[in-house]
């Protein structure tokens, strides 16, 4: 019988990282269509959203931590830029994979790609750049060690490694 202990199942629902960054799978329900059964197109955003904050979380950097100033100073994470290619509608009960890697981090900027996939279908494709705030409304520098984690795994493979 496979491991069902509350912290097993509370990881796979940040789904995993893989050897490009991040992949994370959804179902998709009533309430992400609009009338005709399609995925109304703002819901793809909230896919996205999970997709990069569960990217966060499982590197070891959490919202509500960084918000808390738990690490310093309160820092928050913006979008201050995306990009978005409408390929195929996703419909009503498809299950999604959302793939979230980092293409590059610059001082206070990080360049997120993102995909969403039902089997083998691009549906979905983004290009995201992000930024970290102060409570001050200021750009704070990604901390070394948050580069190192998010490039090291977009060097290290391929969007089919995980």
């Amino acid at each position: 019988m496979p491991d069902a202990s509350p912290a097993r199942l509370l990881a796979a629902l940040s789904g995993a990282l893989t050897p490009f960054g991040h992949r994370l799978m959804a179902r998709v329900y009533y309430a992400d269509t609009d009338f005709s059964g399609l995925v109304y197109h703002a819901r793809y955003l909230e896919f996205f959203e999970r997709g990069r904050s569960d990217f966060l979380r499982l590197t070891g950097i959490h919202h509500t931590e960084l918000a808390e100033g738990s690490r310093g100073e309160k820092i928050v994470w913006v979008v201050r830029r995306m990009e978005i290619d409408f390929k195929s509608p996703a419909r009503m009960d498809d299950i999604l994979t959302i793939d979230t890697r980092a293409q590059k981090v610059a001082g206070a900027r990080i360049s997120m790609a993102q995909e969403i996939r039902r089997g083998e279908e691009l549906l979905v494709a983004a290009t995201v750049e992000a930024a970290t705030i102060g409570d001050d409304g200021r750009p704070r520098r990604f901390p070394r060690e948050w580069a190192q984690a998010f490039l090291g795994r977009a060097a290290a493979g391929t969007r089919d490694g995980g």
